[in-house]
């Protein structure tokens, strides 16, 4: 075995969980990850954890969403291994990243919102999502199978501390402000309140790899207009140049160039899919190319990203409003070029650098 994949193992378990003998995991590993799989129950059996595996197939999943004619129905027996956990460890991997294209959008939007309660009880607990290189994102990514191996691990087995230390310099900016404005070039502008929200300083732990600041809009705060210009990988279809407008918060006009449907679908799955949830900043410089993987994408240096949807409880402060969805899609903005990020109107980033690094031109 690649001696990576065990220390990506240690990682979730030991650094990302940091689990202790007798808790009670969940382990979701679709069947391509399966030597990730050993190693993680390796690290779990030397650490005295208790795993209970839930696989599956994306292939399996397309069958029982075409076959299912009819409303869903919340299955308790997995609400009640869910809330019988004490920690979730999912990994994403693919052998065909376009299997649930033919899968209808509605159909689609239904089945993750009659689940939402099994994925609030999972973001209850202590849980972390990765992703193993498999040669169908590696086909995505137009890469090699090797070059994407060494993409990914060099990405997630880092040093943590470091990423850490030169994020928290964007913590310390955006702890404390009270208004955030994105410009990138003259299709993007857009305002929202942060005021009293936490800000995470993302490295190691519910996402591996790490490597980006959040918070959460104030949800009625935004306005404006985005244009998200790295496409968007969703229900096993690319959405191009996604573009939403905000009055009082929520999106009133939408369009794309490509599978305007799938994002009319996702902005139209409940209220608060038309509001944003998350403000993310990358800053992971390990990341330095697009993959059509938004859990690598979204903390690529040079860019921003925003949610529609669900905002996570840790980014709201006491008294401020929640946003609450069964979604939560991440979408980007490229950074790079005639850009900038002001914080209470002063520029803290252009054109991707940091007023903190070397060639910052305020």
């Amino acid at each position: 075995m690649d001696p990576r994949i065990r220390e990506h193992a240690s990682l979730l378990v030991h650094d990302a969980l940091e689990l202790e003998e007798g808790d009670d995991v969940i382990v979701r590993v679709p069947d391509v990850a399966e030597d990730l799989l050993v190693a993680i129950y390796e690290v779990l059996g030397d650490v005295g954890a208790n795993p209970v595996s839930l696989g599956g197939t994306a292939r399996a999943h397309r069958a029982y969403m075409r076959a299912h004619d009819g409303e869903f129905e919340l299955p308790d027996h997995e609400m009640a291994l869910v809330e019988a956990a004490d920690a979730h460890i999912h990994v994403r991997a693919d052998e065909n990243v376009t299997e649930t294209s033919d899968i209808d959008p509605e159909q689609n939007s239904a089945y993750q919102q009659t689940r939402r309660p099994i994925l609030d009880e999972r973001l209850t607990d202590n849980w972390t999502l990765t992703q193993y290189p498999a040669p169908a994102n590696a086909q995505l990514a137009e890469m090699s199978t090797e070059g994407y191996e060494n993409f990914v691990w060099d990405a997630v087995n880092k040093d943590w501390d470091a990423q850490e230390a030169f994020q928290a310099q964007m913590v310390e900016i955006l702890e404390g402000a009270e208004e955030v404005r994105i410009v990138s070039g003259d299709s993007t502008d857009v305002t929202m309140r942060v005021a009293d929200n936490p800000t995470i300083n993302d490295t190691c732990k519910h996402n591996v790899p790490g490597g980006e600041v959040f918070t959460a809009p104030q949800p009625d705060s935004v306005e404006g207009e985005v244009l998200f210009d790295k496409p968007v990988y969703q229900q096993g279809r690319e959405v191009l140049d996604a573009r939403l407008v905000f009055e009082d918060g929520e999106v009133v006009d939408h369009a794309a160039s490509k599978n305007e449907d799938v994002l009319t679908e996702i902005l139209n799955t409940d209220d608060g899919a038309r509001r944003l949830g998350e403000l993310g900043i990358g800053m992971n410089r390990d990341i330095d190319r697009f993959t059509y993987n938004m859990l690598f994408d979204e903390k690529m240096g040079d860019t921003v990203h925003m949610a529609v949807g669900r905002a996570y409880e840790d980014t709201v402060g006491e008294g401020n409003e929640q946003n609450e969805s069964a979604v939560h899609v991440d979408m980007i903005v490229d950074m790079s070029e005639d850009s900038r990020i002001e914080v209470d109107g002063e520029v803290v980033q252009r054109d991707g650098t940091f007023r903190f690094e070397d060639g910052f031109e305020g």
